[in-house]
């Protein structure tokens, strides 16, 4: 999916490291990313831990070679998301940069959706979503590629976890990541990858007081996983951005 401009080291799904990433480009310090163990509203010991609300889902699903060639195979005659600001019911981000989905999840995450109320003002990221709003797909691949800042940032976390980086930067992962989040204007559930063409609508409705964890956004994040799987439940690993009371 790169143009062949940029390749970034692969960001390991790290709770503490998506969290160190987004205070970094300027969200404020009260949005926590927290492991999620569990895409089942029962399972509510494995919930009950988590702040609420919950803002966003990041998906970690295996992704086998030539995984970003079949979606494009499977969405050719879809049309690539040219959508701009109100146009918009979600703020989506085609990516072209090479291995840097764990990026383009966290930016969706924090471009949707409640999140934007944690902006905080004059950080790097207001400046990044404030200019990319007004901007087409082809823009915005430009303004997110150009910014050196964000790559930086990036750099800085990429580097470091349990994870060593890979010797080759260009080798596409066995891993992709995904967003789920919550239109701030019609309360559609979402799910945004960066190296598909479009928003997916979940046909999935929540109400004001539904968050990312509530049995229905779950539900809902579960059946799509399934259905990738077609039926069969692939093995994920799940981060949920939360609002926290300190800060």
């Amino acid at each position: 999916m790169a143009t062949g401009k940029k390749y970034f080291i692969p960001l390991e799904s790290n709770p503490e490291l998506f969290t160190e990433l987004i205070h970094e480009l300027g969200m404020s310090k009260r949005l926590v990313f927290h492991d999620l163990l569990t895409l089942s509203p029962s399972d509510e010991d494995l919930l009950a831990f988590l702040p609420r609300p919950a803002l966003a889902l990041v998906l970690v699903i295996p992704a086998p070679e030539g995984y970003a060639a079949r979606l494009g195979e499977e969405e050719k005659d879809i049309p690539l998301h040219d959508k701009k600001g109100d146009e918009e019911d979600v703020m989506f981000y085609y990516q072209t940069i090479g291995n840097a989905c764990g990026l383009y999840a966290t930016l969706h995450a924090v471009s949707n959706g409640d999140a934007r109320a944690f902006v905080e003002p004059n950080s790097h990221i207001a400046r990044l979503i404030e200019h990319c709003v007004p901007l087409n797909s082809a823009q915005r691949i430009e303004a997110l590629e150009s910014d050196e800042q964000l790559a930086a940032a990036h750099a800085s976390v990429g580097s470091r976890g349990n994870t060593a980086p890979p010797e080759d930067i260009t080798v596409e992962p066995h891993f992709a990541y995904m967003t789920f989040v919550k239109s701030r204007k019609s309360g559609r559930l979402y799910q945004l990858e960066g190296c598909r063409k479009t928003p997916i609508d979940l046909d999935c409705v929540l109400s004001e007081d539904e968050d990312m964890l509530s049995g229905k956004a779950l539900d809902a994040v579960r059946k799509f996983v399934l259905e990738a799987g077609k039926g069969v439940a692939v093995g994920y690993s799940a981060l949920a951005l939360s609002v926290t009371e300190g800060g």
